[in-house]
C-alpha cells in the first residue's frame, strides 16, 4: 500500500495552495489534489477542467485564496484537516470552542462537509463560557440549516415546558427542605422571579389563572405549616422557645414570606398572603413578646420586614379588607413596631459589627407612612382611641402619627358643618 499523503510534503505534492491576506502575507502550502478534491467543493471546483486557467506555481497548479488576517489559522488548520481522518474517535481535533468556530466558518466558505459535520458535532456537545456564547450568536445563526444543532440550548422553549418547570420549582421553594439545601431553596426562589419579571425582555412566563391558583394552594400550604409551628411555639415555654436552633425553622419561614410577597406583589394575588398574615399576626406577636432577648431581635427584624410589605399592600388599597381586620392589624402591629425599633436601634448603636440587624431607614420611614395612610382610612372614632393612646405612650417619637392628628384635628372641627351641607344639598333635592 502506498504511505499516506502527508501536508507539506513537497516530494508528493502536486498542487500548492497559496495563502494571502490583503496585509501582505504569503505562504505557499505543498498539497495534493486529490485529497484537496475529495474534502472540498470549492478545491474540487478550482482544480477541475470547468475552471477557465490555471494558475502553476514551482512547477505544480496553484491554487490562490484570500482571506483576513484574523482567519489565516484557520484556513491552515482546514488544510491539516483534509489529512486526518476524522470518523469521531478523536475529539481533541478543535482546541476549544473559538478555534472550532473559525474552523466551521472556513469549513463552509471552502465547501467541506465532513469538517463541517464534525465541527458541528463538537459545538453542540460542549460547554461554553458566556463569551464564546455571545460570539456563537453573533456568527452562527447566518450560516444556514447545516449548523443549527449547535443553537438547540438557546432555541426558546414551549409554553408547556416552561409551565411544568415553574410549577416544580415553586413547590420546592415554597417547601420546607432540609437546611443544607437552603442555597438550592434560595436559588430557586430567585429564578422564580426572574422568570415573571419584565426587564429588558418580556416574563418568560405570563401567570395565568391556573398558575395563581397554584401559587395560591402553595401559599395557603406553606401558611399551614407556619401556623402549625405557632401552636407548638405556643405551648413550650418562653426559655424553651428561646434556646440556641428552636428558631431556625421560624427564622425560615420568614424569609419564605419576605420572598413570597415579592413574587405575589408581581403575580397581583397579594390578597392571599395579606389574609393568611392578618390570621397569624396575633400568635406572632404573643410568640415575639415572650422572647426578649438579644438573640431574637434579629427575627424581630424580620417580622418588621413582612409586616411593612403586608400593611403596604393595606394601606394603599393593593388588598382591601373590612375595616374590623384594618383596625386590629393597626392594634396589634403599631406597639410591636414602636417597642422593636428602639430595641434593633440599640444593638446598632452598641454593636458597630451587628451587620444582620441592619436596616433600611426608608424601610421605618415607609413603615410609618403606610401606618398614618391605614389610620385615616379608619372611622374617625377608631382614630381618636389610636391617636389618644399615642399621644400617651412613652414612644411617642415612632411612628410618628403627627401628620394623621393633624388630618384628624380639622376633620373632627369641620365635621358638622360639611355634613350639614351635604344634608343640606340632598334636602333641596
Amino acid at each position: 500500500m502506498d504511505a499516506p499523503s502527508k501536508i507539506g510534503d513537497r516530494s508528493t505534492s502536486d498542487v500548492v495552495v497559496r495563502l494571502r491576506t490583503l496585509e501582505g502575507r504569503d505562504e505557499w502550502i505543498y498539497c495534493h489534489s486529490d485529497i484537496l478534491v475529495e474534502k472540498s467543493k470549492y478545491f474540487a471546483d478550482r482544480l477541475s477542467d470547468n475552471w477557465p486557467t490555471c494558475q502553476i506555481l514551482d512547477s505544480r497548479n496553484c491554487v490562490e485564496v484570500y482571506c483576513q488576517e484574523l482567519d489565516f489559522d484557520h484556513h491552515v488548520n482546514v488544510l491539516r484537516l483534509f489529512y486526518v481522518v476524522i470518523d469521531g474517535s478523536v475529539d481533541d481535533l478543535w482546541n476549544g470552542v473559538k478555534n472550532a468556530l473559525g474552523i466551521l466558518q472556513v469549513g463552509i466558505l471552502l465547501g467541506c462537509p465532513q469538517i463541517v459535520t464534525a465541527c458541528v458535532n463538537y459545538l453542540e456537545a460542549v460547554p461554553w463560557e458566556e463569551s464564546e456564547e455571545e460570539e456563537i450568536l453573533r456568527i452562527i445563526p447566518g450560516m444556514g440549516s447545516e449548523v443549527e444543532p449547535i443553537l438547540a440550548r438557546l432555541q426558546p422553549v414551549n409554553l408547556s415546558a416552561i409551565r411544568g418547570i415553574f410549577i416544580s420549582t415553586l413547590r420546592f421553594a415554597m417547601s420546607s427542605p432540609p437546611s443544607l439545601m437552603n442555597d438550592l431553596k434560595s436559588s430557586a426562589q430567585e429564578q422564580l422571579e426572574y422568570m415573571v419579571t419584565e426587564d429588558d425582555d418580556s416574563p418568560l412566563l405570563i401567570a395565568d389563572d391556573d398558575i395563581k391558583s397554584e401559587v395560591k394552594d402553595c401559599v395557603g400550604r406553606l401558611f399551614s405549616r407556619f401556623n402549625n409551628l405557632l401552636e407548638v411555639y405556643l405551648c413550650e415555654p418562653a426559655e424553651s422557645v428561646d434556646e440556641a436552633g428552636k428558631m431556625t425553622l421560624f427564622q425560615s419561614y420568614l424569609a419564605d414570606f419576605s420572598w413570597a410577597c415579592q413574587l405575589l406583589s408581581k403575580l397581583e394575588i397579594m390578597r392571599v398572603f395579606v389574609n393568611g398574615w392578618v390570621d397569624a399576626s396575633d400568635k406572632i406577636v404573643a410568640i415575639m413578646q415572650s422572647s426578649p432577648t438579644v438573640e431574637m431581635i434579629g427575627i424581630k427584624l424580620k417580622v418588621v420586614e413582612v409586616v411593612a410589605k403586608v400593611l403596604e399592600s393595606i394601606g394603599y388599597g393593593t388588598v382591601i379588607l373590612p375595616t374590623t381586620k384594618r383596625l386590629h392589624m393597626v392594634k396589634i402591629w403599631l406597639p410591636f413596631v414602636r417597642v422593636t425599633k428602639p430595641l434593633i436601634d440599640s444593638v446598632m448603636t452598641s454593636d458597630d459589627d451587628s451587620l444582620e440587624f441592619k436596616i433600611d431607614g426608608e424601610l421605618w420611614q415607609s413603615l410609618e407612612s403606610t401606618f398614618v395612610s391605614i389610620l385615616l382610612a379608619l372611622p374617625s372614632v377608631n382614630q381618636a382611641e389610636i391617636l389618644t393612646e399615642w399621644l400617651e405612650n412613652e414612644y411617642i417619637r415612632y411612628p410618628d402619627l403627627t401628620e394623621a392628628f393633624e388630618v384628624w384635628c380639622y376633620r373632627s372641627k369641620v365635621a358638622n358643618r360639611r355634613l350639614a351641607l351635604i344634608e343640606g344639598g340632598h334636602c333641596a333635592l
